[in-house]
């Protein structure tokens, strides 16, 4: 699937969009997809263009979430990048138009509508991941490439990487879930700083405000990302898939409907086999090997 040029945004913010000129690659080679040892690894493959993300990429990427969710082969996913950029933002030539069904002017409701069922929708698919989702940042994670990055479970982030909420910069409010993710990560206070004026975090400062779970030297991020996916596709996926959506819902409702949430979970985890090896190997007193069933 290819995306025609278009001059129409995905995500408004863009970082550093390509030429109109310039063709669209076939998005086989622009989102590379391999499955290893139970991680299905998904990799952002624009580095001449700081790998800003287009329409297809987004589509492509959204499905390949929904197919690691389905398939119980894929135990954890892994979300990375080549290049020195992590994703820019969206790429300006990505979507089709925002207008009518013929083409014609935008009219009130377009963009919210484009937002809905593009950024929002992206982000809600790596919130929604049944399986945990590692972020290994390689570099510039800005705009939607940032938010993309925040949605998922854990955060690896190599020493060069940034992060930068370049809405501001351009006049607009953060979509993609920004502000919706940012003050749950690190606080409304820190998250507005960093919304209002637009600047560029580094590794170590994300790291230290909670936006990172870890920062690695730059060649070793693709091996740590590979470790910890690995030790989360040994683990037991159905009760980390719980354990995600309680933590994230979490966020959202009272004590009550916690508690509730947390008791059915364990109820539906102890139906598993994975629950059963879990006990047994207790009891044993050996190490579990864990099926994901």
């Amino acid at each position: 699937m290819t995306s025609a040029p278009s001059s129409r945004a995905d995500s408004p913010a863009d970082e550093g969009p390509a030429p109109a000129a310039e063709p669209i690659e076939p998005v086989d080679s622009l989102i590379l997809h391999s499955t290893d040892n139970g991680v299905s690894w998904l990799t952002l493959n624009r580095p001449d263009a700081m790998n800003a993300l287009t329409w297809d990429q987004r589509e492509r990427l959204i499905g390949r979430l929904a197919d690691a969710s389905a398939d119980p082969d894929v135990r954890a996913v892994v979300i990375t990048a080549t290049g020195k950029g992590f994703c820019a933002g969206a790429d300006l030539r990505g979507p089709p138009p925002a207008g009518g069904a013929d083409g014609g002017a935008r009219v009130a409701g377009d963009v919210a509508r484009m937002i809905r069922n593009g950024a929002q929708r992206f982000i809600a698919a790596v919130l929604d991941c049944e399986k945990p989702v590692i972020a290994a940042v390689n570099g510039t994670a800005a705009g939607i490439g940032a938010h993309l990055a925040f949605a998922c479970d854990l955060v690896l982030a190599a020493e060069s990487a940034r992060f930068i909420e370049v809405f501001a910069r351009r006049g607009l409010v953060p979509d993609g879930g920004g502000a919706y993710l940012l003050p749950r990560l690190i606080g409304p206070q820190r998250a507005k700083e960093l919304m209002f004026f637009g600047d560029a975090v580094p590794a170590a400062e994300a790291a230290r405000l909670g936006l990172v779970n870890r920062v690695v030297p730059d060649g070793e991020l693709a091996k740590t990302a590979r470790e910890w996916a690995e030790r989360l596709a040994a683990g037991p996926t159905r009760a980390l898939a719980l354990t995600k959506a309680l933590v994230n819902a979490s966020l959202d409702t009272d004590r009550g409907t916690a508690f509730a949430a947390e008791a059915t979970a364990q109820e539906l985890t102890m139906t598993t086999a994975d629950a059963q090896e879990g006990v047994a190997s207790f009891v044993e007193r050996r190490r579990p090997t864990y099926r994901g069933r």
